[in-house]
């Protein structure tokens, strides 16, 4: 960065943090946010700067907030596209790669590979923005003081990385079953209780502020998985697909709460970073699992031509993206309009499953939708939403008020001006 010079204060925008989600603004299998961007305030300006200059400032001010917040929400609304096309199109085309190619561990094996692409990817962004611009070792180097003062060494990998490792893979595991066993309308509401399950982990393992309305979304996403589960009759085979949707939302709650409380906050090369070990991990340690399953005929396919390599790279692909702009999405965008993304991919799915499969959606089943998708939502108020409610009421209420003043005002003043016109012109 340059040095002030000329006694002018040079404006400096410092690296932006990213820490786990708490429950008000999870994403689904994310583990980043942007905690803040700080940036130095102007130079004091003159003791006595005439009014017109403050009254300019402060117009221009306001026009590039306003801009800035535009800006966010037109970015927020490329991201939810992306975010709800990514996740819906990754389920589907899960679901259909299932028809020729019976093989869930293989197929996360293979996505979770992809993994690796993160932090080449962060590394050629960083190339194309970054003014100083450094090498790849040395932008290594700086992203692993993430893990201590030492580094990335054999014990921190073992000890902080493989955990998140099995983590991750038994989450998509876990899904990508679930997808083999029920709908995956069922699957993607299903998902959405991940946010009620990272509040009470939070709640008991972080401590985190106890709030009543969070409370009532938990018990909303019990209540709807239950009534998910009355929904097909309680028949063995969409119990245990249930069950293993709610398995997978609980290993993703799991891995966010564990990252928090182990790991803390991370920029975003450091993320990336964190990630592509991920998929090195999966590389070195999974990579025998399948290689048993296919040998024991658990996922076994005749031929490796008989492999859909379309499917499998177009899910992988999709799942990349939607865990790129979840994770660094974030920068440019608000974390709630992320998580829109992730609800509006459960009407995309069952508008899919009502032409492409033999779905019934009786009162139990789109209740329980419901019930689950308002749970998500009210998730996703912040903390201070009481306080804003009862600032919003306030103002409508004094607004009210004025208004009715003025009303009475217009009325009251409205017989003395025709009295005053009547007394001029009998003067005349």
């Amino acid at each position: 960065m340059p040095a002030p010079a000329g006694g002018q204060l040079t404006m400096k925008k410092l690296s932006a943090r990213v820490a786990p989600l708490s429950a008000c603004n999870s994403p689904v299998l994310t583990l980043t946010k942007v905690e803040g961007e700080e940036r130095p305030r102007d130079g004091p300006g003159p003791a006595e700067a005439p009014a017109g200059a403050e009254a300019g400032r402060a117009n221009r001010s306001g026009c590039r907030c306003s801009g800035l917040q535009l800006r966010k929400l037109s970015w927020g609304l490329a991201v939810v596209l992306c975010v709800c096309a990514s996740w819906a199109g990754s389920t589907q085309l899960a679901k259909l790669t299932f028809q020729t190619f019976d093989a869930p561990f293989t197929l996360t094996w293979f996505a979770t590979t992809w993994n690796c692409l993160f932090f080449p990817l962060y590394y050629a962004g960083h190339v194309c923005k970054a003014a100083d611009r450094q090498s790849v070792k040395q932008r290594y180097r700086e992203c692993c003081r993430f893990f201590g003062d030492n580094g990335l060494t054999l014990k921190v990998f073992f000890t902080k990385a493989a955990p998140f490792g099995v983590l991750w893979t038994l989450t998509n595991y876990l899904y990508l079953h679930a997808i083999k066993k029920i709908n995956t309308t069922d699957v993607s509401v299903l998902f959405c209780c991940n946010k009620a399950f990272v509040f009470l982990l939070s709640w008991i393992v972080l401590r985190d502020r106890f709030m009543g309305v969070r409370i009532v979304a938990a018990i909303l996403a019990i209540a709807g998985i239950v009534m998910m589960t009355y929904a097909d009759g309680f028949h063995s085979h969409s119990v245990i697909g249930i069950a293993l949707v709610v398995g997978s939302a609980s290993m993703s709650a799991l891995y966010k709460v564990l990252f928090k409380l182990l790991l803390g906050s991370a920029k975003f090369g450091e993320a990336a970073l964190f990630l592509s070990i991920l998929g090195v991990f999966n590389v070195l340690f999974i990579t025998c699992i399948p290689v048993i399953l296919y040998f024991t005929k658990v996922e076994y396919w005749s031929s490796f031509n008989d492999i859909p390599w379309g499917n499998l790279c177009g899910f992988s692909v999709l799942l990349l993206t939607f865990n790129i702009v979840l994770n660094f999405g974030i920068a440019v965008t608000y974390p709630t309009l992320m998580s829109l993304g992730i609800v509006l991919s459960v009407p995309v799915n069952a508008v899919v499953d009502h032409y492409t499969s033999e779905i019934v959606f009786n009162g139990v089943r789109v209740i329980a939708i419901i019930i689950i998708g308002l749970g998500f939502l009210l998730l996703l108020l912040p903390e201070e939403w009481d306080v804003w409610l009862v600032k919003l009421l306030t103002r409508l209420k004094v607004r009210k008020k004025e208004e009715t003043a003025e009303g009475g005002g217009d009325l009251g003043s409205g017989p003395r001006n025709k009295s005053r016109r009547a007394r001029s012109s009998f003067a005349r």
